[in-house]
C-alpha cells in the first residue's frame, strides 16, 4: 500500500509529506517538553533517547522497503549514514561553543535543541534550493561535486594542520553584531532568551550562544545537502535523512560528549567521504551525457562510507592509546 502514487522523481506525495512533517513537529514538541524544566542529563537518559532515535530510521527504512521497494530504502539508509556522520562533526562544534560560553549543564540540552531546530529550518531551505537546481539541469551535479571537493579539501587542510574551530567566540561575526546592537546580560537567566535589566530589555548569554550555533548551522547545511543529493535525487528522501539524522543529536551529544574529543581522525574520514560523494556526483553527470561512463551504485557507496568511518574510529583509538603510552 502506498500513500497515493509517487512521481517519477520522488516518492513524496502530499499525504506522505504532510504525515512526515506532522510527526517531525510532534517529536520536536516532545523534545521541548522534555527540556522545559532544565536539568543535567544523565547518561542513562541520554542512551535511552539515543536508542529511540536510532530505532526510528531503522523502522522507517523497513517501511520504505515494504511500500516502495529496496532501492528507495537503500538510498535512505545510505543517506542517513552520511548525514549522521556529518552531524557528529556538528556536535563537536556545538561542544566547543557550549564550553566557550560556559553554558550551565542544566541548559545545554535546551541550547542543543534550538540548534537542531535551526538546522532543520536551514536544511529545508537548502533542500528546496537543491531540488530547484537539479530541475534546472544536470549541470547542478557538477556544482554540487565541486562544492564537496572544496569542502573536503578545507576539512582535510584543517585536520592535517591541527586547526579547526579555534576562533574566539567573541570574534564570531554574528556574535559581534549581536552585542553591538543589543545589550547582553552577564549571567544566564534560566531558559530565557530575553530579560529586563533596569527596566530595559536585554539579551541573555543563552540568546548569544543560540545565534552562534545558528551561524554554524549555515555552514553545515551548505556541506551536508549536496552530500546527500549525491546519494539520492529524491527531495523527500533528502528531507527524511536530514530529519532523522538531526532529531537524535540532543541525546547523542551527551552520550558522545567525552568520546568526541577522542575521535582525532574523524575529520580525515569526513573529508574522504565528501570527496568520494563528489566523484559519485561527477560520474552521475557524465553518465547522463556519455552512457559508457560508469556510475557508483548506492550499495557500494554505503560500503565505502561504513568502511571509512570504521577505519578512522579504529585509527583514532589506536592513536590515542599510543599517545597515552608515550606520556606514561
Amino acid at each position: 500500500m502506498q500513500l497515493a502514487a509517487p512521481t517519477a522523481d520522488t516518492i513524496g506525495t502530499p499525504w506522505l509529506w504532510g504525515i512526515s512533517i506532522a510527526v517531525l513537529l510532534a517529536l520536536l514538541v516532545t523534545d521541548f517538553v522534555v527540556t522545559h524544566r532544565p536539568h543535567k542529563v544523565t547518561l542513562r537518559e541520554a542512551i535511552g533517547w539515543t536508542v529511540f532515535y536510532l530505532a526510528l530510521p531503522v523502522a522507517f527504512g523497513g517501511l520504505l522497503w515494504l511500500l516502495y521497494g529496496g532501492p528507495q530504502a537503500l538510498e535512505f539508509i545510505t543517506g542517513f549514514v552520511v548525514e549522521k556522520s556529518l552531524s557528529v562533526d556538528n556536535l563537536f562544534v556545538f561542544m566547543l561553543l557550549l564550553a566557550a560560553f560556559a553554558v550551565p549543564d542544566a541548559l545545554q540540552q535546551r541550547v542543543l535543541l534550538y540548534g537542531i531546530v535551526g538546522a532543520l529550518l536551514l536544511r529545508g531551505i537548502f533542500i528546496a534550493a537543491g531540488a530547484a537546481l537539479l530541475q534546472a539541469g544536470t549541470w547542478a551535479f557538477l556544482v554540487f561535486g565541486a562544492l564537496l571537493f572544496l569542502t573536503a579539501l578545507r576539512i582535510l587542510r584543517e585536520a592535517s594542520s591541527g586547526g579547526g574551530f579555534d576562533k574566539e567566540v567573541s570574534e564570531l561575526r554574528s556574535v559581534r553584531l549581536l552585542r553591538r546592537v543589543f545589550p547582553v546580560t552577564e549571567e544566564y537567566h534560566g531558559t530565557k532568551l530575553l530579560t529586563r535589566v533596569d527596566g530595559k530589555r536585554a539579551l541573555t548569554p543563552l540568546m548569544v550562544v543560540v545565534v552562534a550555533i545558528f551561524a554554524a548551522d549555515v555552514v553545515f547545511a551548505v556541506d551536508s545537502i549536496p552530500a546527500v543529493y549525491g546519494i539520492t535525487g529524491d527531495p523527500y528522501l533528502v528531507f527524511a535523512t536530514n530529519a532523522f539524522a538531526l532529531l537524535g543529536l540532543r541525546a547523542l551529544y551527551f552520550v558522545l560528549h567525552k568520546a568526541l574529543s577522542q575521535l582525532t581522525h574523524l575529520n580525515h574520514g569526513l573529508a574522504i567521504i565528501l570527496a568520494f560523494i563528489g566523484v559519485k556526483l561527477v560520474l552521475h553527470w557524465a553518465h547522463g551525457i556519455w552512457p559508457a561512463v560508469p556510475e557508483i551504485p548506492t550499495l557500494l557507496s554505503l560500503a565505502v562510507i561504513v568502511v571509512v568511518l570504521g577505519t578512522v574510529t579504529a585509527t583514532s583509538v589506536w592513536s590515542n592509546r599510543r599517545a597515552a603510552r608515550g606520556q606514561g
